[in-house]
């Protein structure tokens, strides 16, 4: 089992940025990537990116490409996310995620974070 803790949420204005940082613990030898997805209220749970530890390979949801950054540090078994220019349709609760799956599987992912609220005010 794998434990993951988010930390860098918070509340910024429209066209401000914020870095969401996630550390695991625990299981993860077997972590082959790590991604980010986020949920706003009412809508179902998204990714918005992902990032491969084997190879690098990254992949944006085309609604942040350009604005949002995705990267790794192996060694400390920590992914990041570099949000800029941030819009009010950003507003969500980001959940950081581990597993053993490719960047190229979307759901079936088990290892979760609790999230991190991120409000962006217009």
């Amino acid at each position: 089992q794998v434990l993951l803790v988010e930390s860098g949420g918070g509340e910024v204005q429209a066209g401000g940025s914020l870095r969401l940082s996630c550390s695991a613990s625990g299981g993860t030898f077997s972590i082959r990537s790590m991604g980010w997805y986020r949920q706003a209220p009412g809508k179902e749970r998204e990714r918005v990116s992902c990032i491969s530890r084997r190879d690098g390979s990254i992949y944006y949801t085309n609604s942040v490409k350009g604005r949002f950054t995705i990267s790794s540090d192996n060694a400390k078994n920590a992914v990041y996310l570099q949000m800029n220019s941030l819009t009010p349709e950003d507003t969500a609760i980001y959940y950081c995620t581990a597993d053993y799956l490719p960047c190229t599987v979307v759901r079936g992912w088990e290892n979760w974070g609790q999230g991190t609220q991120v409000t962006v005010s217009s």
